[in-house]
C-alpha cells in the first residue's frame, strides 16, 4: 500500500470512529462488522483472515445499557421552554433513553430554548407538529418560565389536546402549576415544590408534599432531584419494575444526602423564611397566574 493510501486509510478510520449510531434501536450488527472490517484490514494492509473479518465488536450501547427493554414503542412530549431547570428535563429524558423511548422536545417555536443554567435546547417539536398519540405528557419546572406557560394560551391548549389521548399526564417540580393551568390536575392529589405547592388549591388540585405523588395517570414530582425518583416510578409504570430496577442499577441512583433535610427542623422553617422573602415577585406573579388560570376554570 502506497503512503498516500495508508494515509487516507487512517484518516477513514478516525472519521468512523468519531460517528455514533442515531438509533441503537435500528441499526444492524452488520453495520459494525463491515466498518471494523473496513478499518482493521486497511491497518493489518490485507492480512485480515476471514474469520477476523466476521468478529464484530460489541455493540457499546448494549454493554452500558443492556437488551433493549420488550413492549411497544413508547412516545414521549416533553414540553421545553426557556428558563425552565435542565436537571429536570434531562434526568427523565436519561431514564427514558435507556428504554428506548421515542422523545419528542415540543418548544412554543423552534428556536434553542435557553435553561436555568444557559445551556440551550434544542426543540425537535412545536405544538403544531407534535403527535397526538403519546404515551407521555411531561412539563419540567422553572418558575419564571413556569409563569409564562401558565398566562400562554397556545400551550395550554397544546396540553389539554395530547392529556386527551396520553397514559401517562406528568411533571416535576413547578410543572405542575403548568398542568394546574390547563386544568389537568382538578379533582387530583399532587404535589410541587415546597415554595409554590400551596397554590395548587387555588386551581382546583389537591395539595400534598409528598416527594412523589401518583393518583390515577398523574404523576407529579417536587423539587429538582425529585425528577429521578419520577422517572424511575414512571419507568416502573411504563415497563415493569424489573426493568425500573435495572435502570436504577445502570444510572447508579442510591441517594444520601450530605447534609440532613429535616422538614420538622427549625433550621430548615428558618432557611425556608429566608428564601421566600427574596422572592416576593415571583411569589405575586405565580399567584396571579394561579388565579387566572382558576377564573378560566371557572373553580
Amino acid at each position: 500500500m502506497r503512503k498516500s493510501d495508508k494515509t487516507s486509510a487512517s484518516a477513514s478510520c478516525a472519521v468512523f470512529a468519531q460517528i455514533r449510531p442515531p438509533d441503537r434501536k435500528t441499526v444492524r450488527s452488520d453495520t459494525f462488522e463491515t466498518r471494523s472490517f473496513a478499518c482493521e484490514g486497511q491497518r493489518s494492509m490485507g492480512s485480515a483472515s476471514s474469520e477476523t473479518a466476521r468478529t464484530a465488536p460489541p455493540n457499546l450501547d448494549d454493554l452500558l445499557w443492556g437488551p433493549k427493554f420488550p413492549g411497544s414503542a413508547i412516545k414521549v412530549a416533553m414540553l421545553v421552554y426557556p428558563e425552565m431547570v435542565l436537571q429536570h428535563l434531562v434526568g427523565l429524558q436519561t431514564i427514558l433513553n435507556i428504554l428506548g423511548a421515542d422523545i419528542h422536545l415540543v418548544g412554543f417555536d423552534m428556536t434553542p430554548v435557553i435553561t436555568d443554567v444557559g445551556i440551550p435546547i434544542r426543540p425537535t417539536d412545536t405544538p403544531a407538529t407534535c403527535p397526538q398519540d403519546m404515551d407521555v405528557l411531561f412539563v419540567p419546572g422553572g418558575l419564571k418560565g413556569t409563569i409564562a406557560c401558565m398566562n400562554n394560551p397556545a400551550v395550554l391548549a397544546f396540553l389539554t389536546s395530547v392529556a386527551r389521548h396520553a397514559r401517562f399526564i406528568t411533571s416535576v417540580c413547578t410543572g405542575s402549576l403548568v398542568l394546574a393551568a390547563a386544568g389537568l390536575l382538578e379533582g387530583y392529589k399532587a404535589t410541587s415544590h415546597w415554595g409554590v405547592a400551596g397554590l395548587l388549591p387555588v386551581m382546583g388540585a389537591i395539595e400534598s408534599r409528598e416527594r412523589l405523588v401518583q393518583d390515577r395517570n398523574r404523576i407529579t414530582g417536587a423539587g429538582v432531584t425529585a425528577g429521578l425518583d419520577f422517572g424511575l416510578i414512571l419507568a416502573a409504570q411504563l415497563r415493569g419494575q424489573q426493568a425500573a430496577e435495572h435502570i436504577q442499577l445502570i444510572i447508579d441512583y442510591a441517594p444520601q444526602a450530605p447534609f440532613r433535610h429535616d422538614v420538622a427542623s427549625e433550621t430548615l422553617a428558618a432557611q425556608k423564611a429566608t428564601g421566600r422573602s427574596h422572592a416576593a415577585w415571583i411569589d405575586g406573579n405565580a399567584l396571579q397566574a394561579a388565579q387566572a388560570a382558576a377564573r378560566r376554570l371557572k373553580l
